[in-house]
């Protein structure tokens, strides 16, 4: 694999890419969709067929670019508030990233499965997606489609308490710049070249940097700087992509401190290759073959010198020097029985390893071959260790296989029945069957109600196995987490309105969390500590209040507490109004009080955050039909609060300040 990881690494450099650029093909104009279209969006990521909002049996939500320009984001994590069910918050790991909060469970293991045009981003080391890809701008972004629920029946291992696919742009010819507060700058560029009916070439390149606000009396900022490259295009029934992107988040928060001198790098190089076979009418194959390679080099504030008495030397910093990889076939298939039974089925192979697993230090001794804190022993700053003995364990095999089938029925103009089932075995480890069933019932052309059920698992990985360092042990007994979930769905939809309820029942099993090894919560280890149940209901909706002028919203409620500090309730809204050349999106998020009551005998004060609203939107003028001028915001009024997170003593993690971006957008052609 290691030739094929330096063939990709320089595959961007080497395509003779066409720059010349023609119209938009088949996007639609970003300045003049109407409020039915996007309502009107299909998915295909939970069932791999085209369906609509209201035949999909599973409870999802989709965003293409229009809303999530309209939104005032810069990440497309942060799409997750806007999400029922999810959100998003800054928390700590081996740096600040984003951490998801899904249906009251908020830990630090990967239970969102994060994928790039069908390619998943969660790893075998860390398994959050975030950790490696903590910043995926949302200019190279066409589409972004949710599953809220259990996806492992098609999607294997992460699938667990929802999915995120993140569609690219294919279509789209457009430069954009901006400027913000906080040291932001922006740029980007998208071109899509028809170089005949039977071939596209298409790139996406963005760079975002921020030199991020202050924190504690200016102790520390959150700075940013991400590069992300997207190549690739399609010939005929052939469909290629590659990828390149490098995060940097120093600073701030890492292991659980914050230091002037904490660092995360983060690289992924990645690629595909699809060709769709169509062998009938009625039966199609596709194969795929994917590529990805996961690069951190990270070090977090451990103790100071002065606390531990060091004269001639640094603060202990440390953290993980890691690499890992995945090489996947995928074989999809579509068969069309007849008018009434449809049958997909797949299989999937995996050779995925962490295939580094080096440490970054500022303490080391080379005659031990460890870490250990003398004056003599400082190396003078943060350095790489490659080859570091404690972490041999981390590199791990996870070659896995696994297979699916699922058939959609339907009995009659009304009613329909997807049922299926996907079998994973990761070699050495576990194997997992992942069952799923649901009715969809058309009442008329408004009401559609669906019963849905679904299995999902979620594999542990190489850091909670097998992790040996100052912060984390790891357990090698670990079995996979699982969960089933009920949900009740009631969709209805007309040409001005659109409202979905979801009354979901989440069994939650053998969940893995983070357990403090002493009780000054400095080490931790990890264990299937707890079994229990969630229950909640979930309201999305989209009214059409003129032909200029909609209004979105969701709303979620739990009947049970959340886990580690997660909201019970939480709301978001946004007001859409048209005007001529001028547009304006203003939104709110909302989160009710968090208590987390303090240890008896602790030292440290109980967490409470009061409820708390964050402004957000765009005002955007059109100069023609191709150039718009557009301000963004997010957190308008600066609200000072802070997240939850069990990983720091006093819980409290400070979250980003306003973040005020100017830009200047073209269409070219």
């Amino acid at each position: 694999m290691k030739n094929l990881s330096a063939l990709i690494k320089v595959t961007p450099f080497l395509i003779p890419f066409a720059v010349v650029a023609e119209p938009e093909a088949m996007d639609a104009d970003l300045y003049q969709l109407s409020f039915e279209e996007l309502l009107n969006v299909n998915v295909s990521i939970a069932t791999k067929t085209d369906e609509t909002r209201a035949s999909v049996p599973s409870s999802i939500t989709v965003f293409n670019s229009e809303q999530i320009n309209s939104l005032g984001v810069d990440n497309v994590y942060d799409l997750m508030n806007f999400v029922p069910g999810f959100q998003s918050t800054r928390g700590d790991w081996v740096g600040a990233v984003p951490k998801e909060h899904t249906r009251g469970v908020y830990l630090d293991t990967g239970h969102v499965l994060v994928m790039i045009d069908g390619q998943r981003l969660n790893e075998s080391s860390f398994g959050k997606a975030s950790v490696y890809t903590p910043y995926i701008p949302i200019e190279i972004i066409n589409k972004v489609e949710f599953i809220r629920g259990p996806g492992s029946a098609l999607y294997g291992s992460n699938a667990f308490l929802g999915v995120m696919n993140i569609i690219t742009k294919k279509h789209s010819n457009q430069l954009s710049v901006g400027y913000g507060e906080h040291g932001s700058a922006q740029a980007a560029i998208n071109i899509s070249k028809q170089v005949s009916n039977e071939t596209l070439v298409y790139a996406n390149i963005a760079f975002n940097k921020r030199t991020g606000d202050s924190y504690f009396g200016g102790a520390v900022k959150d700075p940013l700087e991400s590069l992300f490259a997207v190549f690739g295009g399609n010939h005929q029934a052939l469909t290629w992509q590659v990828r390149f992107n490098r995060t940097q988040l120093d600073e701030f928060l890492n292991l659980s401190r914050y230091s002037p001198e904490n660092e995360h790098k983060s690289e992924n190089y990645a690629a595909t290759f699809e060709y769709q076979w169509q062998i009938t009418e009625l039966l199609e194959l596709t194969h795929k073959l994917s590529f990805i390679e996961h690069n951190i080099e990270s070090a977090g504030l451990i103790v100071t010198a002065a606390e531990i008495g060091i004269t001639q030397g640094g603060d202990f910093l440390v953290g993980p020097a890691w690499q890992s990889r995945d090489l996947t076939y995928n074989l999809d298939g579509g068969y069309k029985q007849n008018d009434h039974l449809q049958w997909n089925f797949g299989i999937e192979l995996s050779k995925e390893e962490q295939s580094k697993a080096g440490v970054r230090t500022t303490y080391y001794d080379q005659t031990a071959g460890d870490i250990i804190i003398y004056n003599h022993t400082y190396l003078g700053g943060v350095q790489t260790i490659s080859d570091y003995a404690p972490f041999y364990s981390l590199r791990q095999d996870f070659d896995s296989y696994a297979g699916y089938v699922q058939a959609k029925h339907r009995f009659s103009e009304q009613l329909s029945m997807f049922a299926g089932a996907r079998y994973d075995e990761v070699k050495d480890i576990d194997d997992n069957l992942s069952p799923r069933l649901a009715f969809v019932y058309g009442y008329d052309e408004a009401n559609t109600f669906k019963l849905q059920y679904g299995e999902s698992f979620r594999t542990p990985v190489s850091n909670e196995l097998n992790s040996n360092d100052d912060v984390t042990s790891g357990n090698s007994n670990l079995t996979s987490e699982y969960v089933k979930t009920t949900e009740l769905v009631w969709h209805y939809q007309d040409e001005s309105k659109q409202f979905d309820a979801v009354l979901f029942n989440n069994e939650l099993e053998d969940f893995i969390n983070l357990v403090s090894i002493d009780d000054e919560q400095a080490e931790f280890t990890f264990d299937n500590v707890f079994e229990t149940s969630m229950q909640g209901i979930e309201v999305n909706a989209n009214f059409n209040l003129s032909d200029s002028t909609w209004i979105q919203g969701a709303y979620t409620q739990l009947f049970d507490e959340p886990l580690n500090g997660s909201f019970k309730k939480f709301a978001a809204l946004a007001f859409t109004h048209k005007r001529g050349a001028v547009e304006v999106t203003l939104n709110a998020i909302w989160r009710d009080t968090t208590l987390i009551l303090a240890p008896p005998e602790s030292t440290v004060d109980d967490f409470k955050q009061s409820s708390y609203y964050l402004i957000g939107g765009t005002v955007s003028f059109n100069l023609d039909n191709n150039t718009k001028i557009q301000l963004k915001a997010e957190n308008l009024f600066d609200k000072k609060y802070t997240v939850f997170d069990p990983r720091l003593i006093d819980g409290h993690v400070p979250q980003q300040g306003r973040n005020l971006l100017i830009q200047y957008i073209k269409n070219f052609n």
